[in-house]
């Protein structure tokens, strides 16, 4: 038990919003079962509320001072829960807690999120949303107890897929954090079924909101059924979205006319956290470049 806790604290301290608090000492540390058990249980009302769509109940559990680590405050999450709910009125969400650790008044609890919705769009195309994700909570006690103070996403996959999408094996990889400024490589691939042809965008966003939308380029799936894309990540220190945009058309040839249908499209949606730049390293190596030139 020492050695998890132990394990958990390190990773913890590596990956702690700065609007949270600083991680105590492990030496500090003491478990506390009951307040461990009072933890749990906000964590486990969430996802009911968020099953009932009950948003006032849910909202109530997060602390009037939350942010996040993307930098959403509460009245901007709480409008962003709105406007999901809105749209997917019908998901359903689960958890699986891993980890608590109770320090005074104050825990962080790890655990992983996953959360799927039927999307009926017309009697013959019907799609899926899935979303899977690890995240760490940071809680603290109130007056009107345990509430969360803040949340960070370790990493993402969220897919939205109709039709003949639903079936494909679509593999995204991506960095799941990377340094400012940085340039990475994200890659889509999936096989197409028999006699389909395919098309596919991958582009990137910053973690936002209100969300903007980039223009999508949609190119013709490669015959290797690999596409690549490199991107450089922003420097204003903002987690990104990688969006892979999916589209399967089926071609029927009659009386010498092509006509085209629609078999398939979707998205994958993968994070990258952006780790800032240390502004005073960079600036010590120009200076070392300066001295050397």
């Amino acid at each position: 038990m020492k050695r998890i806790i132990l394990i958990l604290s390190l990773i913890l301290m590596s990956i702690i919003p700065a609007n949270a608090w600083e991680m105590p000492s492990f030496f500090n540390l003491r478990i506390t079962n009951n307040e461990a058990r009072e933890v749990k249980k906000v964590l486990e009302s969430q996802v009911k509320y968020a099953n009932k769509t009950d948003f006032e109940n849910f909202i109530s559990t997060y602390d009037k001072k939350y942010i996040n680590a993307d930098g959403f405050n509460l009245d901007s999450y709480s409008k962003l829960v709105k406007e999901t709910w809105n749209t997917f009125n019908e998901i359903k969400y689960s958890i699986d807690i891993k980890n608590v650790v109770v320090c005074d008044n104050k825990a962080i609890a790890e655990l992983t999120e996953t959360s799927y919705a039927q999307i009926p769009v017309n009697e013959t195309l019907s799609g899926e949303l899935k979303s899977f994700a690890n995240s760490v909570y940071y809680l603290q006690k109130t007056d009107d107890g345990w509430k969360v103070v803040s949340d960070s996403v370790l990493d993402e996959t969220t897919s939205m897929l109709y039709g003949e999408a639903k079936d494909l094996d679509i593999k995204l990889t991506v960095p799941k954090q990377i340094l400012a400024d940085t340039e990475y490589t994200a890659s889509l691939e999936f096989t197409p079924p028999a006699e389909t042809i395919a098309i596919a965008s991958i582009s990137n966003e910053k973690v936002e909101y209100p969300q903007k939308q980039l223009q999508e380029v949609f190119r013709k799936m490669p015959e290797d059924n690999i596409l690549e894309r490199i991107f450089r990540a922003n420097t204003d220190n903002v987690n990104e979205y990688i969006v892979a945009s999916i589209g399967l058309t089926k071609a029927d040839v009659s009386d010498l006319s092509i006509k085209l249908s629609l078999t398939g499209f979707g998205y994958t949606i993968k994070r990258v956290n952006v780790i800032p730049q240390n502004k005073f390293i960079t600036l010590k190596e120009e200076l070392k470049n300066d001295e050397n030139k």
